[in-house]
């Protein structure tokens, strides 16, 4: 007998026993495939029809977010050590990344350009497009820090003829993490089997402004350490600024470049980190 129902975003949850959820694509060879690589940390499905999956609640522990972001880390470390397999590389598949990565550089290359030209030639300077101009220097730096990295990723992946691939989870975010008696990933209508670096590319995205990635990164890495070239690809795509969210309230657009410029500065610690880190180590390989 259903005696209460909650309506949680896309999902019911009924007597808080059961949660439903529809259909947007079929994932049963997903969970056959998860539970054969020893890998059971998802919801178990109860049924399913034609329009719904039913799953088993998970009554989420409470506990400080950035401790649920450690442990999430470690989680995607282990989803991504226990479905890697080597897949013969698809050099037109990797060259059409290498190619959308530098169209979308040119491309927030572009745009930021016509900023400049525009605020060259305003009489007074709006306070959004100030710090604009304060901080273009970053914006141009992380450009060519992107163009760098993407380049010696291809230069890489070419001289390969295989590449590990993993299951991506594919839209990570904290609201998809459960803890429970054991920790568990929700939410896996988006997954897809491709390189491991879009996970964690996907989740820093969207968490950039609350989480300490410098530290979460180590924390996945000693579960999954990245490949040269993974590293690379990881740190051509986040190196890429982000365009600003136009607005007319000029406080506002303030506070969208505010966010663009912290992204920036956060994101070049990560490259300082890790991208000074993967050429230390490359010349101290060469120099033995």
């Amino acid at each position: 007998m259903i005696k209460k129902i909650t309506l949680k975003d896309s999902v019911k949850i009924i007597n808080q026993e059961y949660v439903v959820k529809g259909k947007k694509k079929e994932l049963d060879d997903t969970y056959k495939y998860l539970l054969s690589r020893s890998f059971d940390y998802f919801p178990k499905v109860i049924k399913e029809d034609k329009h719904n999956y039913y799953y088993e609640y998970i009554s989420d522990i409470d506990e400080p977010r950035e401790q649920k972001m450690e442990d999430m880390m470690i989680l995607t470390g282990i989803l991504h050590s226990k479905t890697t397999f080597y897949k013969e590389i698809d050099l037109e598949h990797y060259k059409y990344i290498y190619e959308e990565i530098n169209k979308e550089i040119d491309d927030v290359f572009n745009y930021y350009n016509n900023i400049m030209e525009y605020i060259d030639n305003e009489i007074y300077m709006s306070p959004a497009n100030y710090l604009i101009a304060r901080n273009i220097s970053i914006i141009y730096e992380m450009l060519n820090y992107s163009h760098e990295y993407i380049n010696k990723w291809y230069k890489l992946i070419d001289n390969k003829r295989d590449a590990r691939v993993v299951t991506l989870h594919n839209n990570l975010k904290l609201e998809h993490y459960l803890k429970g008696d054991k920790p568990y990933l929700i939410s896996w209508d988006k997954s897809k089997v491709d390189l491991p670096v879009f996970d964690m590319i996907n989740l820093y995205k969207n968490h950039y402004l609350e989480f300490d990635f410098n530290n979460l990164l180590g924390v996945y890495f000693k579960k999954y350490p990245y490949t040269e070239e993974e590293m690379y690809l990881f740190l051509a795509i986040i190196a890429i600024p982000l365009k600003i969210i136009n607005d007319n309230s000029e406080y506002k657009r303030v506070m969208n470049v505010r966010l663009v410029i912290d992204y920036l500065y956060k994101t070049k610690g990560i490259l300082e980190k890790y991208g000074i880190k993967q050429e230390t180590d490359k010349s101290n390989k060469l120099n033995k």
